[in-house]
């Protein structure tokens, strides 16, 4: 598998776990990523998505979405998906 990188962590909140994350490319629901930092290395697939409270399949560059995760990330972390 490559990795293709697609955006970063802007914010993590841990209440429901989930990281904020600035795209620069696209991203859909049921695709895997991988977020990697300095003391970060997580792989999720992607189960929901959300832009502004709303829940949405598809997310394109530009755009700021919260994405459900299952540990601790970082301001930072790079996003990668997995293709």
């Amino acid at each position: 598998m490559t990795e293709e990188p697609i955006g970063e962590v802007t914010d993590f909140f841990s209440r429901p776990v989930v990281a904020a994350v600035h795209l620069t490319g696209t991203l859909k629901v049921g695709d895997t990523i991988r977020i990697k930092g300095h003391t970060s290395e997580l792989q999720v697939q992607v189960t929901s998505m959300q832009i502004h409270n709303q829940n949405v399949s598809e997310a394109k560059a530009g755009d700021d979405v919260g994405i459900k995760v299952t540990e601790r990330v970082r301001r930072g972390d790079k996003v990668y998906k997995l293709i």
